[in-house]
């Protein structure tokens, strides 16, 4: 029932009542010599300021209060509830805008670089007062609260400022702390209530608990000084690229069925990838996401580390042990995509606003999600921002960027009529290779010797190439052709392998056409794919000595190096993110074997510049025998920059071959590095004794030249010395 109110509409406090009022402050704080509050939970409430108390009158028996006050300076109140509890707290719609006009400019603009410092929950002092200040981008809402475990999760207690026209939100809200649990609710342009996460939380729930968290950045000390200074100035397309790919979920549970904390991970992990050789680990699923069959590649917390293995700064500690070892950590990046969740991005305010409005442009019809609109100033600063976010705030090395190919093309998965062409006519995405080409060079200028690379799977010219030479500015490139070929030419019977070698030899076409990385990951194990030793021919030796064929192959061809976790060893079962990876198979000398392989070319890889130091150029490559398809041999040089070279040679057929004559660069011991056949792997041991010495007989067009015996199914790799 409302009371006598000389100097506030009654349709005001109804809109109040009702949280639909679209400027709460112009009705809520000092007004002059009055002070109002909305409160639904106070019985009384008595304004303090300057060491005096000023009643309040209860105008409304809804919770509305007005009291006129004397003095200067910042007021407080103290509430009585109903039940008599009594409490104080400071005026949330007593602080003036907040937020800067440079910040707002360069937001307009698209161009905030570090806009994570501004928008969402950020613990701040404000004229003596210590409190969270919230920001939200939702420029089509007719009204926006902050709602949490302090206010009940009730959106009258704190609507917040519109900050016109940037279409920004904003409410400094006293004594909300570290960790507590909000919410974003807004009366959305549809006229409908909305209840969302807010995209910018450092920390948030998971699965069907979807509040985020307040947190801060500022209480963790990292210790990678050193490595973050030697990477700056590494130039990783001419070093030894390794990468371990893992899903965090599913390398290794505790007793079978827990996840593993990053703590855990830290140890257990981070020494296996240290003790295996590589120099990179690769993380599915980091930031956080709803959907555990997602793997990861629906987000909906952008700025948050998923909580399913603990804190923010537990996985900062997570990558400064990494780099404390020496390995790289680089992060899965989605920005192609978001989903649906209602708690997300999906009609954030009430309308398209991260996403196009036609699905023709804003749905991926494949993955039933939706396309960010990158067209938009807005839409694009927060993915570029959120970019930026990981390699600042958590130190991360690289971004893969996944399904660059559903970004590049408006027809990608579609069909004629299901999409509409761009201001040219044509299929290509110009708003998306804008905003590639973006984020490629804001990240490399601001964070040198980060890796962007590229998942992207056509044949879209200068991927790798900068962007003032016309590419979109990666660093690197998937190698979707090569894993292609190669696997489809590994899974023939050798029988017939002769009829389809240039499979095993077309790679080299277009090896230096981009800067590759040669890849078997976690796509090629899934959806009922199989495992990487299953799809191998012949019998359970067999399919060993082939699947050790195919990674000394993928180690001593040009690229950088990918391997999903489990491959390693050759694990049976097809990966499910559901379970652990099947570690006893490591019981089985021929599982451990395969394992020790992938050691061994790690320690060779990195070992010698000929595989690494001129990745990006032909020099670094010739062939030596390409022609012999009818005994399925090949027989290559890698080459350094300071002209050492190995010999590669590989069978691809069951069949052992005795002195078989290979041309090589010079004469001297050319000494046996590798041997996939050798019984430490689990092969026959069949090889050449430690090494040959190479005789003045003209071969292949060379001077010199060795005999050798070619085990089955297997690679050897000489050095000269």
């Amino acid at each position: 029932m409302l009371r006598n109110m000389p100097t506030v509409s009654l349709s005001a406090v109804a809109s109040l009542l009702r949280a639909d009022h679209g400027d709460p402050f112009a009705v809520l704080g000092r007004h002059g010599d009055e002070v109002r509050v909305l409160r639904p939970d106070a019985r009384e409430c008595v304004v303090l300021l300057g060491g005096k108390e000023f009643a309040a009158e209860k105008i409304d028996d809804a919770g509305f209060f007005t009291a006129t006050v004397k003095g200067e300076g910042n007021h407080r109140f103290r509430f009585t509830a109903h039940n008599g509890h009594v409490w104080e707290s400071d005026d949330a719609f007593a602080f003036p805008p907040l937020l800067g006009e440079l910040d707002q400019h360069l937001f307009s603009e698209g161009n905030h670089w570090e806009l994570w410092h501004r928008l969402g929950a950020h613990i701040e002092e404000h004229g003596g007062v210590r409190g969270t200040v919230f920001r939200v981008w939702a420029p089509n809402a007719q009204r926006v609260s902050i709602v949490g475990d302090w206010n009940g999760w009730d959106g009258r207690f704190h609507p917040m400022r519109k900050l016109i026209p940037l279409g920004v939100w904003e409410i400094f809200i006293p004594a909300v702390a570290e960790h507590a649990h909000y919410k974003i609710e807004m009366l959305g342009g549809d006229g409908g209530l909305h209840i969302k996460s807010d995209p910018f939380a450092f920390f948030s729930q998971h699965g069907t608990e979807t509040a985020s968290l307040v947190w801060s950045l500022a209480n963790f000390t990292w210790s990678d000084a050193a490595w973050m200074e030697k990477r700056a100035t590494t130039n990783w397309q001419r070093s030894a690229v390794s990468i371990y790919e893992v899903h965090p979920g599913s390398w290794r549970r505790r007793d079978g069925v827990g996840l593993l904390t990053w703590s855990e991970l830290a140890d257990q992990l981070l020494g296996y990838v240290s003790w295996m050789g590589y120099t990179h680990i690769e993380l599915m699923g980091v930031a956080e996401y709803p959907f555990e069959g997602s793997w990861g590649y629906q987000v909906c917390g952008y700025f948050a580390p998923t909580s399913r293995h603990g804190s923010p700064d537990d996985f900062r500690a997570f990558v400064d042990r990494a780099h404390e070892l020496g390995i790289g950590v680089i992060v899965d990046w989605v920005p192609g995509h978001f989903p649906k969740d209602a708690h997300g991005l999906a009609k954030f305010d009430g309308t398209a606003l991260y996403e196009h409005a036609d699905p023709r442009q804003g749905e991926h019809q494949d993955w039933g999600t939706l396309i960010p609109n990158y067209g938009r100033n807005e839409v694009r600063n927060f993915l570029i921002a959120n970019a930026l976010f990981w390699l600042a705030e958590y130190h991360i090395d690289g971004l893969r960027v996944d399904a660059v190919a559903s970004m590049l093309y408006l027809d990608y998965s579609r069909n004629a009529g299901e999409w509409l062409p761009n201001s040219h006519g044509g299929r290509e995405n110009l708003e998306a290779i804008h905003f590639l080409k973006t984020v490629n060079e804001v990240c490399y200028a601001r964070h040198p010797g980060v890796m962007m690379i590229a998942e992207e799977s056509t044949a879209w010219p200068g991927v790798s190439r900068p962007t003032f030479l016309g590419g979109l500015g990666f660093g690197l490139k998937w190698n979707m052709g090569w894993m292609h070929d190669t696997l489809s030419y590994m899974e023939l019977d050798p029988v017939y392998r002769r009829y389809h070698h240039g499979q095993a030899t077309f790679s080299l076409v277009y090896a230096f056409h981009e800067h590759f990385i040669l890849v078997l990951s976690h796509d090629e194990v899934v959806h009922g794919k199989g495992s990487l030793i299953n799809k191998m021919p012949g019998d359970s030796w067999q399919q060993f000595a082939n699947l050790r064929l195919l990674y000394a192959l993928m180690w001593m061809h040009p690229g950088k190096k990918l391997l999903f976790m489990g491959c390693e060893w050759g694990q049976r079962q097809e990966w499910s993110h559901e379970r652990s990876l099947d570690w006893h198979l490591l019981e089985n000398d021929q599982h451990r074997g395969m394992r020790d392989l992938i050691r061994e070319l790690n320690a060779l890889y990195r070992s010698e510049p000929a595989l690494y130091d001129q990745d990006d150029s032909g020099a670094t490559f010739e062939w030596l025998e390409l022609h012999d398809a009818a005994n399925s041999t090949l027989s290559f040089l890698r080459r350094a920059a300071d002209g050492t070279a190995l010999v590669c040679v590989l069978n691809a057929t069951p069949c052992p071959r005795e002195a078989y004559r290979l041309g090589v660069p010079h004469g001297g011991f050319w000494r046996e590095v590798l041997n996939t056949d050798s019984a430490q792997f689990g092969g026959a041991n069949i090889g050449n004794y430690g090494g040959t010495h190479a005789t003045e007989q003209p071969w292949m067009g060379r001077t010199h030249s060795v005999v050798i015996t070619l085990p089955p199914l297997a690679m050897v790799v000489m050095r000269g010395e």
